[in-house]
């Protein structure tokens, strides 16, 4: 079924492929329980839930696509989803799960049609990447601000925060001891900078021990089937909606892109295209799933890079990978027992592999629009704590350069299209 003698590999490969891609990961299921606790949504139904869509997704990809390519709540969207929509919006959390149910169910309609690809061919790489990186610093500002290093002031809106504090002090050890593992390639570096971190937490008293470390899941009850769509669908969200769809849409192919490129996995033929298809379909599927569900986009995990990188060749690494998340069910008192600072470490972190994207363009040679462009996309998001934000005054201020200096060529019927939306968003605002 997932012929893996074509693919040079053998079960106990894909098993250690699977358990390296679980290790590596797994700390998005307590990470976004926090994440959208924030939201108002019971953190014990999101858990649950995140980690029911984990699982779902990722053994369908597995099964659909034969590709080792895990799924998950994307980090970033998941934040915008909390901070920007529903904390900075004011909008109702069901109000932004009929959000990322829309914009979904766009995505499986693209997935099946040449519209993707025209869609994703129309923007610059440069502003691709600029996206992706604003979005980075806009998660790592939010991180930052979690764990009170950025804290208000009256005289210059944000300030550093009180370093004697004990919860910061454990924040800023938190982001240390991650990230060093991190950069010494340890497997599993997220989780295991969340546990020990936790650990020196609860010594120093900041939080309390568990006193259980299994337990059944919670009901996804009070959060499943609780979308409005009805009031999702109005002009002034439409941007909202357009974001959520592009940005799911380039983490998804870049995501994609990284892991083939590791594996050979989406070769110039047409298994490679089939398969690069079948993933992306999967993934928009699982992103429908998700909001029925009660959790936001769900998206193509880079960290299956690390179960490529541990031998995983096929969809069977998939499957091993979302049988090991069914641990995670069932480990609710033990993340809801992990102190705050030890959480928001891994949003800086995220934010700044995201934030690297910045040094693949070429400022040298671009352009006045495209800097100005990039600029705008990357302050903006943290700025104004919204990623339609930036992505809007990006794309308005492309066009509109583009146009003055007469390059019509360079702006095509995509560009256009999401500019005027991008407009629609400031006038409505």
């Amino acid at each position: 079924m997932f012929k893996l003698k074509e693919h040079n590999t053998t079960i106990s490969q894909e098993f250690m492929g699977g358990l390296t891609t679980f290790l590596t990961m797994m700390y998005i299921v307590p990470v976004n329980g926090f994440i959208m606790a924030d939201a108002g949504l019971p953190m014990g139904a999101v858990i649950t839930a995140t980690a029911l869509i984990t699982i779902l997704a990722t053994i369908f990809n597995g099964l659909w696509s034969n590709t080792p390519v895990a799924m998950s709540v994307g980090m970033g969207l998941n934040a915008y989803f909390t901070y920007g929509l529903v904390l900075g919006m004011k909008i109702p959390w069901q109000t932004a799960l009929g959000i990322v149910f829309i914009s979904g169910v766009v995505f499986v309609i693209l997935s099946f049609t040449k519209f993707r690809v025209w869609i994703i061919n129309s923007i610059p790489m440069d502003l691709r990447r600029a996206i992706s990186a604003g979005i980075g610093a806009f998660i790592a500002f939010i991180g930052l601000k979690q764990l009170h290093i950025i804290v208000p002031s009256k005289s210059t809106l944000v300030t550093l925060g009180n370093l004697h504090s004990p919860e910061v002090l454990l924040g800023l050890s938190g982001f240390l001891i991650t990230l060093i593992l991190f950069v010494y390639r340890v497997r599993g570096a997220f989780i295991l900078g969340i546990a020990i971190t936790s650990i020196i937490g609860w010594i120093a008293g900041i939080g309390k021990l568990p006193e259980d470390i299994f337990s059944l899941p919670q009901s996804i009850a009070p959060i499943a089937l609780h979308l409005d769509v009805a009031s999702a669908l109005t002009l002034s969200l439409l941007p909202v909606i357009l974001t959520f769809l592009i940005t799911d849409m380039f983490d998804t192919l870049g995501t994609l892109t990284a892991i083939g490129a590791r594996a050979n996995l989406f070769g110039n033929n047409k298994e490679g295209e089939k398969a690069l298809e079948k993933t992306l379909e999967a993934d928009a599927i699982a992103t429908v799933t998700g909001s029925l569900l009660g959790v936001s986009t769900t998206t193509s995990f880079i960290e299956s890079a690390s179960g490529v990188e541990a031998g995983g060749r096929t969809g069977l690494t998939a499957v091993f990978t979302g049988l090991f998340f069914i641990l995670t069910l069932f480990l609710l008192p033990l993340f809801k027992a992990i102190p705050e600072p030890a959480i928001y470490p891994v949003l800086i972190i995220v934010g700044i592999l995201m934030f690297t994207e910045l040094g693949k363009m070429n400022f040298e040679d671009m352009d006045i629009a495209t800097a100005s462009a990039a600029f705008l996309t990357v302050m903006l998001m943290p700025l104004t704590f919204s990623i339609t934000n930036g992505l809007a005054a990006g794309f308005i201020i492309y066009t509109l350069l583009k146009a003055i200096q007469g390059k019509f060529s360079e702006l095509n019927l995509g560009i256009w299209i999401i500019t005027l939306i991008s407009l629609i968003a400031y006038i409505l605002h």
